[in-house]
């Protein structure tokens, strides 16, 4: 199958409202829609009983975050999931000023950093960006991005005053590049980067000890971002899941968006040991929509239009 782009990242929240504030005002996100989904094909969805979905529908530039509020809640975000970790996922937004994004994310409460020492400049050799990671208020890690002095990509130089331009991927923790690069690629995505990052600044930045970490980014043919990156961590720490549940906090969810749900029941059909949803859910709107595993238990829901 060939996925057409990453149409949004969905985020489990105890509090859609209050999250939105915090997003709203540290980055600028635009408050989009408020909708909330049937109970049952929400249950089918997740394979678990949702009494209730509210989603919050966010957009920085002409990319897209959901807010996602379920009763019964799930776990919260566990403290401290460190960036070695398969529960690890976060989403990196293009700022054109580090010290201005930085100063504005500052004035608001709740964050917690990830980084020490503030925003770190990495060697050429880790791109020669400067970054900054950090938790949201309910645990939901997050980073900052700037690019060295002429280093932009087309795509992200600025042609407004905004703190933040847009999300430029989301990188995920995995324990084999190898066999990640494999399911992916069965979705569409093809290899566009690499790169190997280690020393004090990477270690400053992630909050780990000597980490020494591959980096492979992962494209789709339109180009369009976000893309996504794979972060394999050369530890010895163990990777294994926890039991991580569709509904709980730490469940961040990459949305896929394919061509049609005949396309999306064949991946389905294909995808057998990566499933979470009992079978695919056709939405009163028409649209069809079902969730999966990659090989680290990060979750995917494909998505295709009425």
């Amino acid at each position: 199958m060939s996925v057409e782009r990453i149409a949004r990242i969905g985020l489990n929240a105890a509090d859609p409202d209050r999250l939105a504030a915090f997003y709203e005002a540290a980055f600028g996100f635009l408050r989009e829609g408020d909708v909330e989904w049937a109970a049952e094909p929400a249950s089918r969805l997740f394979g678990m009983a949702v009494a209730r979905a509210r989603v919050v529908s966010l957009r920085l530039d002409e990319q897209r975050v959901d807010l996602v509020g379920l009763i019964p809640q799930g776990a919260p975000y566990p403290g401290d999931v460190p960036g070695w970790s398969s529960l690890f996922q976060h989403f990196a937004m293009i700022v054109p000023d580090m010290e201005a994004a930085y100063a504005r994310l500052s004035r608001v409460p709740g964050w917690q950093p990830i980084s020490q020492g503030g925003p770190q400049r990495l060697p050429e050799a880790s791109g020669g960006v400067t970054a900054f990671k950090f938790r949201d208020p309910e645990g939901h890690p997050l980073e900052l991005l700037a690019f060295p002095p002429g280093g932009a990509p087309e795509i992200w130089r600025p042609t407004s005053e905004r703190t933040c331009l847009g999300i430029d991927h989301s990188a995920i923790s995995v324990a084999d590049t190898a066999r990640s690069i494999a399911f992916y690629e069965s979705l569409g995505f093809r290899v566009s980067s690499r790169s190997h990052n280690l020393g004090p600044e990477q270690a400053r930045l992630d909050g780990i000890e000597r980490p020494d970490v591959a980096v492979t980014g992962l494209s789709l043919p339109g180009g369009a971002p976000p893309h996504l990156e794979l972060l394999c961590y050369r530890t010895e720490m163990d990777r294994a899941q926890t039991g991580m549940r569709a509904v709980d906090d730490v469940a961040t969810r990459l949305v896929l968006a394919v061509t049609d749900a005949g396309t999306l029941s064949e991946a389905w059909e294909s995808l057998a040991a990566h499933r979470v949803s009992a079978e695919p859910v056709i939405w009163p709107d028409g649209r069809t929509e079902a969730l999966l595993r990659d090989p680290d238990g990060h979750h995917l829901l494909l998505t295709a239009p009425a």
